[in-house]
């Protein structure tokens, strides 16, 4: 019976080749989007797994709220962990990291830069299970000097894995290291990433209460619960940080599964770049809906196509085929149909991953969850596929009654109802898809081009890594200066765009008195040409002066924000202290008022700001350079060559700072993308849906139109008859999709501190575009049916 049932089901396939053509495609884009997606949904809900001991690995964070501000800190100081670890029974181990960023490592007198080294406990590798291709990882960071490369970085300094060991390795000289193991290369699916870990001194900061600039991370004991131990851990406050708080702080330390930071961790200072849960939901639902829609598509045009089926249907029970008999017929149909659209799904999916791969940054495979497990879920998808798009044409096809279905004539008309239905769902898919997507495009246009409050065009910025170089940054400038593509030289102690300014706690004079406790405020050091480099406006007051050293340890600028926040009528002279450490405080006045610039992306809202003179300009590490658009090249060739003068040990490694901005929505662009590609996919399929309904529309109502023809119709009439049903469909879609694009995107914006005006305007104009694509598609079988010659059309069958 199943292989007459198929045998069958395939003459079906062969004999309605439009159909079933529409049919494949649509199932088999849905299937390999669905695949993708899901591909992309693995990977962002894999990261940090790998580790033996993830499930009892947990991240402290910090937050602190009072009286004029707040911190999200993902970093804590250093006296945290050696303390948690002694104070609480439930902590089996711990370990640290500070994230050191670029370094410099020396072997035989070659010189590797590096992007990432990390400082890390000598635990380090006992909580992080990395595999290791040498050495032990129980006793790899036991020494002091002890360092750890990644397969990457050891081939690249030394030829092989086994030649790196035991060699030496000079890092910040005079300091030398010893290669004491090598780990495989980090996986992309990591909340942080590193080329080399060397071992963290144990009294490193070992009173630093104050100074949160070290990542910490605690092995919880086998059954030990996380909740209690955070609750145990609210009388770590009063204990250990209250004295250096001060009064008037609501603190709370978290503890953060290590396996869920990626995606729901959003602190300040993160250790790496984060993704966001809400981007996976949207994929997930989007692969969902999208192999919905195609779904839809099976199901509208075999119920539409079932009255050319009905004799069948009839002649079957007449001799002697019981309902569910005829039912599994028709879900043959739909499951040959489903596994065929399965097979040019795989091909699709190998064919586009290579391209998927080059737009997310990601190498993804098709076997990332593993051969097994990947052939049983595509099959399982499959299968359900079929099922669900077999299920409700089976039912209706099955149960027309024999002798109405030998006359040709059966009662099926419930089903027009639920076919209208379908139609108006899937383009209200479309429309929701096509709307979320337009606005987002426009939000990232929006933080891409947005007045950032200073002129970030052709600012070219670079690191000092030598501490000589940094003594002679007055030299640099004034060489820097002689060639004229060189508008501007600035010094800095922090790259803007980066989200890693810094904070500080500062005592605002208040009413001619300074409180007892601080606000924070962002703060870093510049010299007297950064305002007029980068093209600040002094509100009021002046800039730093360079007469004499008064500004240098008197003076400092702060933003608009800052002055409103503090609510100063007249900011020029007011005082501001700060602790250098527990026994030192230093005062300052304020010389002047710039405008609010945005010194992180627009994911974060201006803050008070506080701008100081560094109290030695070797501080200052970091330089800006404003270069002439008149020959880009040449300038950075320029600058090049002075920094070679003052540095000739390290590599010259700029960006500029338009770039750097646009780095912290790199994330966002690849998601845009990949969104816009999909919706336009959702629409391509619900379109061929609507193209088949039309198809089999207009041959259905074929002798009709022959006869209105002859009766004096025009051919846009004819159009317009055609297209009519289909018009009301399309604008019931909008009314549905509108609102709920709007709700959703509103809310999606919010999670941006500046952001587009999401007003109906552009919600009304994209659903008007897809009724319109949705008309056009109509259109082509309705013309070509009104341009039909009517003697044909009259001789048709009934």
């Amino acid at each position: 019976m199943i292989r007459n049932y198929l045998l069958i089901a395939w003459r079906n396939l062969i004999r309605y080749r439009f159909f079933t053509l529409i049919n494949i495609t649509g199932l088999a884009i849905g299937l390999a989007a669905c695949w993708i997606l899901g591909l992309y949904v693995y990977h962002e809900t894999s990261y940090d797994k790998y580790f033996d001991k993830s499930s009892r690995l947990y991240r402290v964070v910090n937050t602190a709220s009072w009286s004029g501000g707040n911190l999200n800190l993902a970093p804590t100081s250093a006296p945290f962990g050696p303390v948690l670890a002694k104070d609480y029974e439930e902590v089996e181990s711990m370990t640290r990291i500070v994230a050191d960023g670029n370094n410099t490592l020396e072997t035989n007198g070659t010189r590797f830069d590096i992007k990432s080294l990390f400082i890390a406990d000598p635990s380090f590798f006992q909580l992080f299970s990395y595999h290791f291709l040498a050495g032990d990882p129980g006793s790899a960071m036991n020494a002091p000097e002890g360092l750890v490369l990644t397969e990457s970085l050891a081939r690249k300094m030394f030829g092989t894995v086994e030649n790196a060991m035991g060699k030496s390795v000079v890092i910040n000289p005079p300091a030398v290291f010893r290669v004491t193991g090598v780990v495989q290369d980090v996986p992309a699916n990591t909340h942080f990433n590193f080329e080399a870990v060397r071992v963290l001194q144990p009294d490193y900061q070992a009173d630093g209460w104050q100074n949160f600039n070290i990542y910490t991370y605690l092995l919880l004991k086998q059954g030990a619960s996380a909740a209690t131990l955070q609750q145990k851990m609210k009388g770590f406050y009063d204990k250990y940080l209250k004295a250096h708080m001060g009064e008037g702080v609501t603190y709370n330390m978290l503890l953060q599964p290590v396996q869920d930071i990626h995606l729901h961790s959003n602190m300040d200072y993160e250790i790496g770049a984060n993704g966001n849960i809400i981007y996976v939901y949207i994929f997930m639902c989007a692969a969902v809906l999208i192999l919905l829609i195609a779904c839809i598509n099976y199901m509208n045009m075999s119920t539409a196509r079932a009255v050319s089926r009905i004799r069948e249907v009839g002649l079957r029970k007449a001799l002697g085929s019981g309902r569910w008999q005829v039912a599994g017929l028709f879900m043959a149909d739909a499951m040959i149909l489903t596994f065929l659209a399965a097979i040019l799904a795989c091909l699709t999916v190998y064919i586009v991953l290579p391209y998927f791969n080059n737009v997310t940054g990601v190498q993804f495979n098709v076997w990332d969850a593993g051969m097994v497990r990947t052939i049983a879920v595509v099959l399982l998808i499959t299968a359900v596929t079929g099922l669900l798009s077999g299920a409700y044409p089976s039912l209706i096809m099955s149960g027309f009654n024999m002798v109405g279905s030998l006359k040709g004539k059966a009662n099926i008309p419930s089903h027009s109802r639920l076919r209208k239905g379908l139609v108006i769902f899937q383009f209200s898919i479309a429309i929701l898809l096509t709307a979320s997507a337009m606005v987002a495009y426009r939000q990232l246009d929006y933080v891409m081009h947005t007045n950032m409050g200073f002129n970030r065009d052709q600012v070219l910025t670079f690191h000092l890594p030598s501490v000589e170089s940094r003594n002679h940054i007055p030299a640099m400038k004034q060489q820097l200066l002689q060639n004229h593509l060189i508008q501007g030289v600035a010094a800095a102690s922090n790259p803007l765009g980066g989200n890693d300014i810094g904070g500080h706690g500062f005592y605002f004079e208040v009413d001619g008195k300074l409180p007892s406790a601080t606000m924070l405020a962002q703060n870093f050091f510049v010299d007297e040409d950064f305002v007029n480099t980068m093209e600040l406006k002094i509100l009021q007051g002046r800039n730093f002066s360079v007469q004499g050293e008064g500004d240098r340890y008197n003076g400092v600028l702060i933003n608009e924000t800052l002055v409103k926040k503090l609510n100063w009528k007249d900011p020029i002279g007011k005082r501001v202290e700060f602790n250098v450490d527990k026994d030192t405080r230093v005062s300052r006045v304020v010389v002047g008022v710039v405008n609010d610039f945005h010194y992180y992306s627009l994911q974060h809202k201006i803050g008070p700001l506080v701008l100081e003179m560094a109290p030695v300009v070797k501080m200052e590490d970091n330089l800006y350079v404003k270069v002439s658009k008149e020959n880009i090249p040449a300038a950075v060739a320029h600058i090049k060559k002075v920094f070679s003068q003052f540095d000739r040990e390290h590599t010259f490694d700029y960006s500029f700072l338009d770039e750097t901005f646009a780095k912290q929505y790199a994330r966002e662009k690849v998601q845009e993308k990949i969104f816009l590609v999909f919706t336009v996919l959702a629409l391509f399929i619900a379109c061929l849906g609507l193209l088949g309904l039309a198809a089999f529309t207009a041959a259905q109502r074929k002798k009709e139109i022959g006869v209105r023809k002859v009766l004096g119709a025009s051919v846009w009439g004819i159009v317009r008859l055609l297209s009519a049903d289909f018009l009301k469909l399309l604008l019931v879609a909008v009314l549905v999709a509108v609102p709920l694009a709007w709700w959703y995107m509103d809310r999606w914006l919010m999670q941006f501190a500046y952001h587009i005006d999401a007003g109906p305007g552009i919600f009304v104009l994209t659903a008007a575009l897809v009724v319109i694509i949705a008309l056009l598609t109509v259109s082509y079988h309705a013309i070509r049916s009104a341009l039909a010659n009517p003697a044909q059309s009259l001789k048709s069958p009934d």
